[in-house]
């Protein structure tokens, strides 16, 4: 078992020199002994760039493409390949397993598609893309910039049409409104740890941009998007970010340009942390002796000892046993 390991300290700046001695692993809560602790950097690495194409495009996204163009460019060695997912009304790879530049090159005429959106169905098919098709010791990444919300992928579509289907909007009563909102959520509650087991069992590590930033506070719909996303995050030992970014539709014209401006730049240093998270990252290697049912999710525990103080440890949260 490999296990890529970010650490951090309290300004977010990835640790480097760490050794063996460092870290402390445990499968079921046992310890397990450490063969090695290797750099991502001596590894192939895949990326799956999941870009959001849905809806009505937002003011950055020209520069998110340029943006994330760079983060390629910076992050990928010569062996490294990037696949181009686009997520709309159906899972789409515009790309597939090419270099830097290459990919670069495709994310700069992607245009927005105004449709509905598969968010839940897009990284299904990134992560068993990467699943298929990436090295056997490669670092398998998905990075997915989008506000992840979901309003077309089978897995709820089906359940949401069945649900309204014969429902009277205009004699909905507030308590039949309450369980139409409950059924809504219970199914992307599924859809979700339908793809946290999905990224398991890829080996991949999930990160998120959401571009809609923290305006997604005035929305249901845009919180429990959000929640996904960290949860897909978190258990798979990536990380998201949820920038503050400043209105650009003032009245005032000036103040728009200059809140762009400072939009881009707050991307760009996303994109830039993110690059240097990847190229910092531990792959820790042990051998389990331990004999588990096909499927069992076994669970993991990576944490540091003998190290300095507020140091920020990210691991994935354990693995689906693959007899």
């Amino acid at each position: 078992m490999v296990v890529p390991v970010s650490v951090s300290d309290g300004n977010g700046e990835p640790v480097p020199g760490l050794t063996m001695a460092n870290f402390r692993v445990t499968e079921e809560g046992r310890p397990q002994v450490i063969d090695s602790v290797g750099n991502a950097q001596e590894v192939p690495l895949e990326i799956a760039l999941l870009i959001d194409v849905s809806g009505s495009v937002n003011p950055l996204f020209e520069f998110e493409k340029k943006a994330a163009g760079q983060f390629l460019r910076t992050v990928m060695k010569p062996d490294d390949r990037a696949t181009i997912f686009l997520i709309g009304d159906r899972p789409s790879a515009t790309l597939k397993s090419e270099n830097a530049a290459l990919a670069a090159e495709r994310l700069a005429g992607i245009i927005p598609s105004g449709k509905s959106t598969a968010f839940y169905d897009t990284v299904a098919a990134a992560a068993n893309y990467l699943k298929q098709s990436a090295p056997a010791k490669s670092l398998k990444v998905i990075v997915a910039l989008t506000d992840g919300e979901d309003n077309r992928s089978d897995m709820v579509r089906e359940l949401e049409l069945a649900t309204y289907r014969d429902v009277d909007v205009n004699s909905l009563t507030p308590e039949k409104r309450n369980q139409l909102a409950a059924t809504t959520d219970n199914a992307h509650r599924n859809a979700q740890a339908h793809i946290s087991r999905e990224l398991q069992n890829a080996d991949t590590v999930f990160y998120a941009i959401n571009p809609a930033g923290r305006s997604i506070k005035l929305n249901k719909i845009s919180m429990r998007a959000q929640a996904g996303m960290e949860k897909f995050a978190n258990e798979t030992g990536g990380t998201f970010y949820l920038p503050n970014f400043a209105p650009t539709e003032t009245k005032d014209a000036l103040q728009n340009s200059s809140n762009q401006n400072k939009n881009e730049a707050t991307l760009e240093r996303i994109f830039k942390s993110l690059a240097n998270d990847l190229r910092a990252q531990y792959l820790i290697q042990y051998y389990s002796e331990a004999e588990y049912p096909n499927n069992k999710f076994v669970k993991l525990d990576v944490n540091l000892q003998q190290t300095a103080p507020n140091l920020r440890l990210r691991a994935r949260h354990g693995y689906y046993v693959k007899n």
